[in-house]
């Protein structure tokens, strides 16, 4: 796993509070409790704060999963 996708799972587990072995890219918004739409800016924040970006409200809305949030991220 690179440096990024490392990053990314850290920022999904911290953000949702699950453990990072239960994250793969097919994990997605509302699949889960924790990932609702609470969740969902809560783990926003954490990759904002982690990869020290702001996103657009475009990929705020276009990251509705893990394996998503990679394109996005790069």
């Amino acid at each position: 796993m690179n440096t990024n996708s490392h990053k990314l799972v850290k920022c999904v587990a911290q953000g949702l509070g699950i453990p990072e072995s239960s994250i793969t890219d097919e994990l997605a918004y509302n699949t889960i409790p924790e990932w609702d739409s609470r969740g969902h800016m809560v783990l926003i924040t954490e990759i904002e704060t982690e990869f020290d970006i702001m996103m657009d409200t475009d990929d705020i809305i276009a990251l509705s999963s893990v394996g998503k949030a990679k394109p996005i991220l790069r």
